[in-house]
């Protein structure tokens, strides 16, 4: 059997929220089979639980953020996706994340360093079925025309590839790889996508601090691009760091369905506002998916298995 995953024990990080510029404390602790992943926001009088799941999602322009019911009004969380994105890549199920704050903290601006937390923590298999979302129908959401066009897709796939491109009006993004496919199954995860960094323009990061937005931004945590080039005196982890880490958002997305999905993701210039529309597309027809179990796991995808050793 194919079995869920949570964490053995649990750890801790420190750092500061990219838009809120707040330091802020996450606890990350194992949950019972079945639980999903749940932040709870500890700060508050009254603690307030938060699943991680598709109609939880209320808002989506900076980065993701979920709230009770989807409600902008009630408390939140937001920048979730490096975190989800690490938790998809390790394969977990499970988790409490006990927040202080309404941000994640960025740390490097990746997933590495969640990853290298929640290994560290150890991954336990836990006695309950792996649960997979399984895409059995095309679903696609597009936007805009012409040279605004984007667009998202998910169409059945016996394993979870993911497949982007991305198109920049900067000569710096451009001289980059501009399109990638990763695949889940591929045991890549770590090596291929997690130390892709969060980026952003000179002349928008301007704007957007005038704004009150990306306070706790800096070259310590994203990648920043001037008209021509590259500012941090470091350069790019990968020559196609850009595209990898919409790659990195995306699975962060994907994964607030509350489950691992079965399935080719398709995106072009996509980004996190899409990618939800996407999910709430594929959820509005119960017979464009379903959910499945590997009782032998020998009939899962090539890799699945094996997706993060339990350490």
């Amino acid at each position: 059997m194919l079995k869920q995953r949570t964490l053995k024990s649990l750890t801790r990080a420190v750092g500061v929220g990219i838009h809120s510029g707040q330091k802020v404390e996450i606890t990350l602790r194992p949950a019972a089979p079945g639980t999903g992943i749940v932040f709870r926001r500890v700060d508050l009088a009254q603690p307030v639980d938060i699943p991680v799941r598709t109609t939880n999602v209320c808002d989506t322009r900076m980065a993701t953020t979920i709230s009770p019911d989807g409600d902008p009004g009630q408390p939140k969380v937001q920048t979730i996706e490096h975190l989800l994105s690490a938790c998809a890549g390790l394969g977990l199920d499970n988790l409490m994340i006990d927040i202080n704050a309404d941000e994640v903290p960025v740390l490097d601006g990746s997933a590495a360093s969640y990853v290298f937390l929640l290994q560290s923590a150890g991954i336990e298999l836990q006695d309950a079925p792996k649960q997979f979302l399984r895409v059995k129908k095309p679903v696609e959401v597009r936007r805009g025309e012409g040279k605004s066009l984007m667009w998202a897709r998910l169409v059945p796939h016996h394993g979870y590839t993911l497949s982007f491109e991305i198109e920049f009006d900067n000569p710096a993004v451009a001289a980059t790889g501009q399109q990638y496919v990763f695949d889940m199954g591929s045991g890549g995860y770590k090596r291929e996508i997690a130390r892709a960094r969060t980026f952003g323009m000179t002349k928008d990061i301007e704007l957007m601090r005038s704004r009150g937005l990306t306070l706790g931004g800096s070259m310590d945590n994203a990648i920043v691009v001037d008209d021509y080039r590259v500012l941090n005196s470091e350069g790019l982890r990968y020559d196609d760091e850009f595209v990898k880490h919409k790659i990195l958002d995306a699975i962060g997305d994907m994964q607030v369905v509350g489950h691992p999905l079965l399935a080719a993701y398709t995106s072009f210039k996509g980004g996190h506002a899409l990618n939800n529309l996407l999910l709430r597309e594929l959820l509005k027809d119960a017979e464009a998916y379903d959910i499945v179990t590997f009782e032998d796991e020998r009939e899962a995808p090539p890799g699945f298995a094996e997706l993060a050793p339990a350490w």
